[in-house]
């Protein structure tokens, strides 16, 4: 909002309106001029500022992917880990549940034959 100069009335009577009506309007285009400098160079700046935080975000957002990318590979690796370790795990189960139902089959016909025996011999 431009403020316009105006001077005191004792200056107006001493060098007349004129003058002073020129003088006033000098002071304003001064003003308005300063005013314009200082907005444009005001653009300028927040331009570079703009510009250096824009860069600071690429920047940023670059080195945030590239972090991410190696903890995406960090966790994959460890999935990979896990996933061997849980297959072998799982074979090792089945491994002794096979020996537990080999086990389990012979003392079955251990108790079968001897109940059979002892079935066969109640009855004679």
């Amino acid at each position: 909002m431009p403020v316009t100069a105006r001077l005191s009335q004792r200056f107006y009577e001493k060098f007349g309106d004129e003058l002073a009506k020129e003088l006033v309007d000098w002071f304003n285009d001064v003003d308005a001029t300063y005013r314009s400098d200082l907005r444009e160079l005001n653009e300028l700046n927040f331009a570079r500022f703009d510009a250096k935080v824009e860069q600071r975000f690429v920047l940023a957002d670059a080195r945030l992917e590239q972090r991410i990318g190696g903890l995406e590979m960090k966790i994959e690796h460890r999935i990979s880990r896990l996933e061997v370790k849980i297959e072998q795990r799982i074979s090792g189960v089945e491994r002794k549940l096979g020996a537990l139902r080999s086990e389990l089959i012979k003392w079955m016909f251990v108790f079968w034959t001897s109940s059979a025996v002892a079935n066969l011999l109640l009855r004679r």
